[in-house]
């Protein structure tokens, strides 16, 4: 990809949430992840919120990543260890390849705020040419996993898409 050119992703935000389904509460983690992503850049082409139903989720997962239409699906919720935390359960069962460093990451970072990150069960991963990714359900967990996300996104998203291009050339090293 030519580096004058930025690419616009399209992206789906799923916030997974009984409680925000039913319209209990308001969906501040969603709200948020709206906005950060504007720095990839995506346009958000779909936002739900939808209950923490494992089959449901899984077939929202497919639909949003089989018509070719979404690049990126985020979801926001669910990745406990509450019984109805089933999100990264969903998320194994349709993807096709499981990016396990992206999730380290978004744990090992979490980890130097509070312990209780890793108990995060989320995940990343590959379903066809779009890339799922779980993050927390409180608005503080979306802003600091993203954050862990964003500088590697824009490239994982071109080889997803088969962008030829040696990765050593083109990764943008995070400033510490």
């Amino acid at each position: 990809m030519n580096k004058e050119t930025v690419k616009m992703w399209r992206a789906a935000i799923l916030t997974l949430s009984d409680r925000g389904a039913r319209g209990d509460r308001e969906d501040t983690s969603g709200k948020i992840l709206h906005q950060m992503l504007e720095k990839l850049p995506a346009r958000v082409a779909v936002y739900e919120v939808l209950p923490d139903e494992q089959r449901e989720i899984e077939e929202k997962l497919k639909s949003l990543s089989d018509n070719g239409a979404i690049d990126l699906v985020v979801t926001t919720g669910g990745t406990g260890v509450s019984p109805r935390d089933v999100t990264p359960d969903a998320t194994l069962q349709v993807i096709d390849r499981e990016i396990p460093g992206m999730a380290e990451a978004m744990r090992s970072e979490g980890y130097k705020k509070t312990p209780r990150a890793m108990i995060s069960r989320g995940v990343v991963g590959t379903r066809k040419e779009t890339l799922i990714i779980n993050l927390p359900g409180s608005p503080k967990g979306v802003r600091e996993s993203f954050d862990v996300l964003l500088p590697v996104l824009p490239h994982v998203l071109e080889k997803i898409k088969g962008d030829p291009a040696e990765c050593a050339l083109t990764l943008v090293r995070r400033k510490t």
